[in-house]
């Protein structure tokens, strides 16, 4: 996933410019807005859109939950009729949407993200392919000689972004910055493989017109970028075409996401380095046209300027990055939620749980998420630091390492996805999102307590974990709000220290992004001043 995404820390910095009047009203609106970029709302509202439609579904609703899916909506010109229940367009339409904003993360992290220095991604790359291979393993220790049961291998196999960083963010500072890199670059390069698994082994027979009609408006898209159309409106004109043809080719519409988001463009129109002369040249204009005892709707010249600077300063920022930042709150505050509430919905039908939890795909899925996930990232991990393949992140320890790797079997929204296209009968589809309920849930609240564990050492020991960034405006969601919980730490312990401590690490490092871990003293209240000296120490760290 997740979180992939690249949301802001709080806005503040520009809060002068606006009238006294409206004061209120911006801050109200930069609550929402930080609130629509939050990790931990977004997974608690998808949780509780599970828990709705486990109820609902159990509680004498069940003929009226499946009424309301299977809906039909479409349209009709002419004799030409096209529908699709509700449940199919969440599932075919809304989710390609969502698959669209995984492929602009994964694209963001190869192109400026943690996948570019493949030196240093390949750990959380090399333990993603052991996050995969080992709930396989299990899953098939139960239904390998199983026809009817043997298809769904892919369902344990993949991560949940939000879930798992939401989860993450409870904790803060009291992590360091590496968890949440390792965990987040895990999370995307075992996207790319559950992308792979659904495109090659979940889809139906494939046409080889449609599939022709798929590679041709490829083509298509990819022109488009050659030739430098920065403007993202013929790319989501296209894409439409685009999810036309791989929904009608059999294989999965939602990959079509993944394919429009790679032929989007990660460049600017804009040549920064002349942007900022001609910015700043145009920025002195504007302080020459503006006349204060004129009305502004009068000053013509001066509205003309800034509209110019407008117009331009929104071009700088890539067409992906623009799509991913509009895209991020309606995917995880309305499209997860609405996928949660149409397919956790685990009806019993008058048989007990312990009924269902007696069948080889329950146990499959749930050993694979539970046991598999944790056991296959922790051992290739092993692997991989003990050959000095690469090294554990910096600050980072195993028992850190081991907490990121049970959150790795938190798998809700792909599992769930990816078992509505393993299983032709629908008693085994509930049998796996019985598991994958109670795996996630029991992965969600063992890995969170074992981090929290490993903080509460830490905060006896008086240790802190401090991140910053000079780029709020590209992190993961978890990093950001760490940022912010680091913010407010520094505020309110004051230390001239650990603010020049956590300057310098930014500046010596490559990216932009420091930690620093502070001692916070045997009180735990770093930044108590005594004869104007700071009490405590301070070490850098960086990636």
């Amino acid at each position: 996933m997740a979180q992939q995404d690249k949301p802001k820390e709080p806005l503040t910095w520009h809060r002068s410019v606006y009238i006294d009047e409206v004061q209120g009203h911006q801050d109200a609106f930069m609550k929402f807005l930080n609130f629509t970029y939050s990790a931990t709302k977004a997974a608690g509202l998808m949780l509780a859109a599970a828990v709705i439609a486990l109820v609902a579904t159990n509680a004498g609703a069940y003929e009226l939950v499946m009424s309301l899916w299977g809906t039909e909506l479409g349209f009709m010109v002419g004799s030409y009729e096209a529908t699709m229940t509700l449940g199919e367009v969440i599932n075919d339409v809304l989710m390609a949407v969502f698959f669209l904003l995984v492929g602009l993360e994964i694209k963001y992290e190869m192109t400026a993200g943690d996948l570019v220095d493949v030196r240093q991604a390949l750990l959380p790359i090399i333990a993603a392919v052991g996050g995969v291979v080992a709930p396989i393993g299990i899953y098939m220790a139960f239904n390998g000689g199983i026809p009817e049961t043997s298809h769904g291998w892919g369902v344990p196999t993949a991560t949940d972004i939000a879930f798992a960083l939401g989860i993450l963010s409870l904790l803060g500072s009291r992590v360091p910055s590496g968890v949440r890199v390792f965990l987040s670059t895990l999370a995307v390069a075992d996207d790319i493989i559950a992308i792979i698994v659904i495109a090659v082994f979940y889809g139906h027979s494939p046409s080889l017109m449609w599939l022709g009609c798929v590679a041709v408006v490829l083509a298509v898209l990819v022109a488009m970028n050659r030739r430098h159309v920065y403007s993202l409106a013929p790319y989501l004109a296209v894409g439409v075409v685009l999810w036309y043809c791989v929904f009608m080719s059999g294989v999965h519409s939602t990959i079509a996401g993944v394919l429009l988001a790679f032929t989007i463009p990660a460049g600017s129109r804009i040549d920064l380095r002349r942007f900022v002369g001609w910015s700043a040249s145009a920025a002195r204009k504007v302080q020459s046209q503006y006349d204060p005892n004129v009305h502004v709707s009068a000053q013509e010249g001066y509205l003309k300027t800034v509209s110019s600077i407008s117009h331009v300063a929104r071009q700088v920022v890539p067409p992906a990055t623009r799509l991913e930042h509009k895209l991020y709150p309606w995917v995880y505050f309305g499209i997860l939620p609405l996928f949660a509430l149409a397919n956790a919905d685990v009806y019993l039908g008058g048989t007990s749980v312990l009924e269902l939890m007696d069948n080889p795909v329950f146990f499959g899925v749930f050993l694979g998420l539970l046991v598999g996930k944790p056991l296959g990232i922790l051992l290739f991990s092993f692997v991989v630091v003990k050959l000095k393949v690469s090294s554990l992140p910096e600050n980072t320890s195993w028992m850190h390492l081991t907490g990121a790797a049970i959150l790795g079997g938190v798998g809700f929204t792909m599992a769930i996805f990816v078992a509505n296209l393993a299983f032709p009968d629908a008693a085994h589809v509930v049998n796996a999102k019985l598991a994958i309920l109670l795996a996630s849930a029991t992965a969600g609240v063992v890995g969170f307590t074992f981090l929290a564990v490993k903080a509460k050492s830490d905060q006896r020991r008086g240790v802190a974990y401090l991140t910053a960034s000079v780029d709020t405006e590209h992190q993961h969601t978890a990093a950001a709000e760490a940022a912010q919980h680091s913010k407010e730490l520094l505020d309110a312990i004051d230390s001239p220290l650990v603010r020049s401590e956590l300057e310098q690490a930014q500046r010596m490092s490559e990216c932009g992004v420091a930690e620093v871990v502070v001692d916070l003293g045997a009180d735990g209240r770093f930044g108590h001043q005594d004869d104007e000296t700071d009490q405590g120490g301070a070490s850098q760290g960086k990636r």
